[in-house]
């Protein structure tokens, strides 16, 4: 995931995020794990209908949903519901998001959200 710095934030810093990854449920309720390139844990995310749970350096913080989550992991929001079609190779539209599904059976889905500011750009490779 790479992030923009946004415009309308003069301090605002450019970020850059990449790890393996295990994605357990749905948009839903599941569990995301990301690892480090040794392959220890470097942070786990829980979400229901009604919270999220982000545990990461030893520390816990909880969240009203996946939204909030994303910001404050990302500095912006991933659509999640879409999210989760774009990895079943369907191409469900996301507000200001194009998904490119052209290299899915590769296993690679890339998606760019232009807006609202900042612009991300989010790159998937899938491994069975």
């Amino acid at each position: 995931m790479h992030v923009q710095p946004d415009p309308a934030d003069p301090q605002s810093q450019p970020q850059s995020f990449s790890a393996a990854f295990d994605l357990q449920g749905d948009a839903q309720q599941g569990s995301l794990n990301f690892y480090t390139p040794l392959g220890s844990t470097a942070a786990v995310i829980r979400w229901t209908p009604e919270s999220a749970q982000l545990t990461a350096r030893g520390e816990t913080h909880q969240f009203n949903g996946l939204a909030p989550l994303t910001i404050h992991m990302l500095g912006t929001e991933v659509p999640v519901t879409a999210f989760f079609s774009w990895l079943k190779g369907q191409s469900l539209t996301a507000a200001g998001w194009d998904v490119d599904l052209t290299q899915f059976n590769q296993g690679k889905i890339t998606a760019q959200r232009l807006t609202p500011a900042p612009e991300a750009q989010l790159r998937v490779i899938l491994d069975n």
